[in-house]
Formats: C-alpha cells, sequence, structure tokens
C-alpha cells in the first residue's frame, strides 16, 4: 500500500507539473499583481480543506500576505457532522465572509474537490462581488460525477476565474484492496499541499523577476530573522487580523 499510494501521488504531481503549467506561471503574476496594489491573498476551505489556508499562512519561506478564512464551525474540531452540514447549507457563506475584508485588489483561493456544496460556491460568488480575482481548487472528474447541491445549480468551476484541477478520483480515495469493500487513500490535501506551496513559490518568483523584494518571512529560529518578520507583519497586520 505504500508503494500504491505513492504512486498514484507522483502520478497526480507529474499531471499537475505536465499539464498546469501555464496556469501556475499566470496565477503567479495575478498575485503578485495583487501584492503590489496592496492587495491580500485570502484561502478558504470548509472541513479538510481549510488545512491549506493553514499551509501556507505565517510560514517560514513563505509569503506575508497570507489570510486564511476559518470559520470554526466548518472545520472539525466543533464537530465533523456538524461541520458537513454547515458547508451544505445555501447563503450561509455570507455569515462569515463579511468578515474577511475582501477588496477588489484581492485574490481569493477557494478549496473544494468535490466543488458541489454551497458554501465554497457563496464564498467565490461574495468574493467576485466585491471585485476580487477568484481561483479555485478541485477535482474536475469529481465535480463532474457529481450534482450541484447549489441552489442555483452551481459548482466551484462555473463561478471562479481560474480553476486548478487537483486531479482526486470521485470521492477523493486512491486505492482499493480486494479484502476492502471500499476505496481509500485521498489524495487530495497531498496534492493540494503543492498546489498551494506552487503557487506561492510562483508568486514570489514573478516579484523577484520585475525586481521586487518578495515579502517572504524567515524562520524564527534563525538568527536575526526577528526583526525582519516583525517590520513584514506591521506591515499587513492591519488587513490580517491573524497576523496580529
Amino acid at each position: 500500500m505504500l508503494t500504491n499510494y505513492i504512486s498514484s501521488a507522483q502520478e497526480k504531481l507529474e499531471r499537475l507539473k505536465n499539464e498546469q503549467p501555464e496556469n501556475f506561471s499566470g496565477l503567479g503574476e495575478k498575485l503578485a499583481d495583487a501584492i503590489d496594489n496592496g492587495g491580500i491573498i485570502h484561502i478558504f476551505g470548509a472541513g479538510h480543506s481549510h488545512i491549506l489556508a493553514e499551509e501556507v499562512f505565517y510560514r517560514a519561506g513563505g509569503l506575508v500576505p497570507v489570510s486564511p478564512i476559518l470559520h470554526e464551525p466548518l472545520m472539525l474540531h466543533e464537530g465533523a457532522l456538524r461541520s458537513s452540514d454547515f458547508e451544505r447549507k445555501n447563503d450561509y457563506a455570507d455569515t462569515f465572509m463579511e468578515q474577511a475584508d475582501i477588496r477588489p485588489e484581492d485574490v481569493l483561493i477557494v478549496s473544494s474537490t468535490s466543488g458541489r456544496n454551497p458554501v465554497p460556491v457563496d464564498a467565490a460568488l461574495y468574493a467576485k462581488n466585491k471585485g476580487a480575482y477568484v481561483v479555485g481548487i478541485t477535482s474536475l472528474v469529481y465535480s463532474a460525477s457529481q450534482s450541484s447541491r447549489h441552489q442555483d445549480g452551481y459548482k466551484l468551476t462555473d463561478v471562479v476565474d481560474t480553476a486548478i484541477d487537483n486531479y482526486s478520483e470521485a470521492g477523493d480515495a486512491a486505492l482499493t484492496h480486494p479484502d476492502v469493500d471500499v476505496p481509500f487513500g485521498p489524495t487530495s490535501t497531498l496534492i493540494g499541499v503543492a498546489i498551494m506551496q506552487s503557487l506561492m513559490a510562483e508568486t514570489i518568483r514573478a516579484l523577484a523577476v520585475r525586481g521586487e523584494t518578495a515579502p517572504v518571512l524567515k524562520s524564527g529560529n534563525i538568527d536575526g530573522a526577528d526583526e525582519r518578520n516583525r517590520q513584514l507583519i506591521e506591515a499587513y497586520k492591519e488587513r490580517i487580523p491573524l497576523l496580529r
């Protein structure tokens, strides 16, 4: 199973590298534009998808102007079944998205592997209505295999400006075994992390090519990093409350 899981992940990573390079280079420029214009990169996901927002927030070697939208009822620690119920509610996203301070110069990245539930769709629509550029991370195969739960029939791919395919199977389980009656071994988080870190790296590259110094955090466990990081955080903490 170790070999099978890693082989499945490697196949998806190779597809990501070979089939979507234009998406990544183009989005790197778009995210760099946002930072140049004083914007913020917001990231949202419900359930396990929220992990992608935490992955690149306040991260050594990562960009400072990243704001995770962490709405606790949609995370797992307040109740897993409860979070799934909330994600399926139409119009629920407005109850927390209005606190995110989405502006036209910003980018929102929404992760939803199935792409069918109302909350990720409505979060994307909210940001679009605010004039922000919206990116979706989803599985095109999974999304196409299921009906929408949104009241207007939308899936995430219908409402974003750019969609990145994470290549998850329908059900997000990559492995099978003759003695197991359901597929197992989800890959969406592993591939999603690669997508997020690649997007951040492309953005940093785009800023560097422009001759700019990218606002990248240095590890606080490296001597001399604290003052540099303090100055960067000071510049963004008004727009990113979780940096305070």
